[in-house]
């Protein structure tokens, strides 16, 4: 039974102390956008002046014409077809691409920092998963300011005017141009000044990614380097919600955020639905997503009780409330049965949904105000059933499902092939671009051979992912069938390495299998 609420009455589950994502449909070139504004603004909202209607491929055409009349560009009078291809293929983030009458203008293609003052907001949404993800940067102040020094060239954002482009790729002098004179006022700060992110560890592997990637920024290409970051972005956040989902229960069981519980999951390498290991990257998936529910009930005692403790003036912190949970409420006992109370009336003029709200919670102690409180909570609109569907649409679109970066695959008929862990071939160029980097004591990053054990070890104590799950103590028991399935799966992984280039047989002598780095880092 869900129980129907008016909008005034709307609950509210995203919690930013927890994490400020929103679970809907990520589109990850929308977060790249509201992350540079976050990141040139030091994490103010702003309003962007200048134009009085939305951004389409005609006002754009415009304004390269008025960039024309002031001498910063040329010849698009002449080639105006050409200037508008060039604009709506390169430079242009769109929604419904391709559709003639839906297709809309989102924003610039994240390419350059300022790539976010020509965006049309109502089309460029995020889903608040830019927030988190500055949250997770202000932890490493070195490498935030690193990533805006290098997103910012060609652009003095003491001015706000050009520098020197000439160093610059084509599409980012086209973006700073298309900018030009663009101004954007600060808004007042928003609540998330003071938020921190709630796990540390996957935080500082975050930044440590990034401050790896950091290291090619004079080698890649400006389009790879935004394409790895895209892709690390993308992760990450999955690689987020996926340790929250897990460990959030376990958190408030043990009355604290401190806790050593390690979320691991299996991934399939092979390409192959059909695969000997996919039977163990399923039911991974599969126990995270029965973990949802136990995630759902977390959350909303969480919230219920920083609510109260903040009404009551005390100490409201995440940590704050998973201590009153794991100690039985007794501070917010009178506040909860206020709170249940207010909720029944509600529905005083509806003696049926009373009368079904009565029996569903008839188990329940008659003074556990507060469990009934939740589980009403739960089964509302926007309740457990309507945060689950999110949810996995939310971790589909992280994952990028399905594509040559996807953490995640699943078949066309989600029964006979549901979801399971995976490891696309663009993610795999991104992870050993980073993982062939060593740091030395005076923190200076070089790359160096590494064989391919050794990666798939690396990948399993850094992302907690499994390619070779032999050693692993929950298959210590393991059959021949099991030995079997992680040796396909290791090769698969061996030929995904040759395939994008870091692998070649030399040798049949396992010590001379290595992964060879790409670009050269020296010390």
């Amino acid at each position: 039974m869900i129980i129907p609420l008016s909008k005034k009455e709307k609950i509210n589950f995203r919690n930013p102390h927890i994490t400020a994502l929103d679970p809907k449909m990520v589109p990850l070139d929308h977060v790249l956008t509201n992350l540079f504004l976050l990141i040139s603004t030091k994490g103010l909202p702003v309003k962007i002046g200048s134009f009085k209607k939305k951004h389409d491929m005609e006002t754009l055409m415009a304004r390269m014409k008025w960039l024309e009349e002031k001498g910063m560009v040329k010849g698009v009078s002449e080639n105006p077809e050409a200037v508008e291809d060039w604009l709506r293929a390169n430079l242009v983030s769109m929604v419904y691409r391709g559709n003639v009458i839906k297709e809309k203008v989102a924003s610039l293609q994240p390419m350059h920092l300022m790539s976010y003052k020509i965006q049309n907001r109502s089309h460029n949404r995020d889903y608040n998963a830019s927030d988190q993800i500055y949250t997770m940067l202000k932890s490493a102040p070195e490498v935030l300011n690193g990533l805006k020094k290098y997103l910012e060239r060609g652009w003095d954002s003491d001015t706000s005017k050009m520098t020197d482009i000439h160093g610059l790729d084509v599409d980012s002098a086209g973006i700073l141009c298309l900018i030009h004179d663009i101004k954007d006022k600060p808004q007042p700060r928003t609540k998330l000044e003071n938020v921190t992110p709630l796990l540390k560890r996957q935080t500082d592997i975050f930044n440590d990614d990034l401050r790896r990637l950091l290291v090619y920024q004079d080698v890649l290409p400006r389009a790879v380097f935004i394409e790895y970051f895209r892709i690390l972005i993308g992760f990450h956040l999955a690689l987020y919600e996926m340790n929250l989902i897990w460990k959030l229960p376990k958190m408030r069981s043990a009355g604290t955020s401190e806790i050593d519980d390690e979320w691991s999951m299996v991934v399939d390498v092979t390409d192959n639905l059909d695969s000997q290991v996919s039977s163990y990257a399923c039911k991974d998936m599969e126990v995270l997503a029965n973990s949802l529910n136990r995630y759902f009930k977390t959350t909303f005692e969480i919230n219920a009780v920083q609510e109260m403790l903040e009404l009551l003036n005390m100490g409201h912190t995440v940590q704050d409330a998973l201590e009153e949970l794991a100690n039985g409420c007794p501070r917010v006992g009178s506040l909860a049965s206020s709170k249940y109370a207010s909720f029944l009336a509600n529905f005083k003029n509806d003696p049926e949904m009373m009368e079904n709200i009565h029996k569903m919670l008839q188990y329940f102690e008659p003074d556990d105000y507060f469990g009934r409180y939740i589980n009403l909570l739960e089964n509302a609109s926007g309740g457990s059933k309507y945060q689950h569907k999110y949810h996995l649409q939310c971790l589909d679109s992280l994952t990028m499902k399905n594509s040559e970066s996807m953490l995640m695959a699943s078949g066309v008929r989600s029964r006979k092939h549901p979801r399971r862990g995976a490891l696309g071939s663009k993610l795999l160029e991104t992870l050993v671009q980073l993982l062939v980097l060593e740091e030395d004591a005076n923190g200076i990053f070089a790359s160096r051979p590494l064989s391919i054990e050794d990666l798939a070890a690396a990948i399993r104590e850094r992302y907690g992912l499994i390619i070779n799950g032999i050693e692993e103590p929950r298959f210590a028991d393991s059959d021949v069938v099991t030995h079997a399935a992680f040796k396909e799966n290791m090769d698969a992984f061996k030929n995904k390495l040759r395939q994008i280039g870091f692998y070649s047989d030399l040798s049949d002598a396992c010590i001379l299998q290595k992964i060879q780095p790409r670009y050269k880092i020296q010390d």
